[in-house]
This record gives structure tokens, C-alpha cells and sequence, in this order.
């Protein structure tokens, strides 16, 4: 068995972090759809206070608005939250994987809500110490 070289320091298992959650491919989970068809355009694949990256099996218009939806989970499993948003296509160029694309949006309606959302997302997908936990 080959041993695996590590340039800088090797990561070293800790107990004085821990995750909240596991880690998990953003665009797994939050899927986006065009709000007046329903169409899946494709999972967010960052997202910041004023806008996000999504990945998508197509190109989109640049300059265009879309009015798009996010699914999220609510307290119990049966319920999915629904978050209705305007947002402005900045940019497109394709993925690293082939058949798909990247492109950024800049959220122009419900602009507070989506802030809400990133700043939720940030909090929970960052590492915090075992006694703040």
C-alpha cells in the first residue's frame, strides 16, 4: 500500500472541533426552479447575501431576471418550505463538468429573505468549538 504525501500540514483528527452536520454538496440539496413552471434550473452551487452560483444543465440569458424558487426542509420532514425570489443573470460559462454550467445571479426581489437564508446556510455548514457547542 502506497502511503499519501501531504504538502503543509497533515490534517489530524481533533475533538476540539466538531461539525454540526456532515458535509454535503450544496447543490444536492437545494435545487431551483422557475416559480411559473416548476422546471428544475438547478442547484445553488454558492450563495452569498446579495446573490448565488447556480449549476445548471443549461445555459442561461445573460442580463435576463427569473422569477425561481427554492424547496427547503421545514421542522418536520412532510413540509417543504417555499422561497419565491426575483433574481438578475450576471454571468454563464460552463461547468468543469462537461454538460453543464455556471452561472451567477444577483437576487433583485425578496432580497432580505435570501439574506436571511445565506446567513442561516453560513451558520450551518461552519465548524464551531465542542464547548460552544
Amino acid at each position: 500500500m502506497q502511503s499519501t504525501s501531504y504538502h503543509g500540514a497533515r490534517p489530524e483528527p481533533s475533538d476540539q472541533f466538531s461539525r454540526r452536520i456532515t458535509r454535503h454538496q450544496l447543490p444536492a440539496y437545494l435545487n431551483v426552479y422557475n416559480s411559473h413552471t416548476g422546471r428544475f434550473m438547478g442547484g445553488m452551487g454558492n450563495v452569498s447575501c446579495n446573490g448565488f452560483m447556480l449549476i445548471s444543465p443549461l445555459p442561461v440569458m445573460l442580463g435576463a431576471e427569473y422569477d425561481m424558487q427554492l424547496h427547503l426542509p421545514s421542522a418536520t420532514e412532510e413540509e417543504v418550505q417555499t422561497l419565491v425570489f426575483r433574481a438578475l443573470s450576471r454571468w454563464c460559462r460552463p461547468d468543469l463538468t462537461p454538460g453543464h454550467y455556471d452561472a451567477g445571479f444577483s437576487v433583485v426581489e425578496n432580497t432580505q429573505v435570501f439574506a436571511n437564508l445565506a446567513d442561516a446556510l453560513q451558520r450551518y455548514f461552519t465548524f464551531v468549538h465542542a464547548v460552544d457547542a
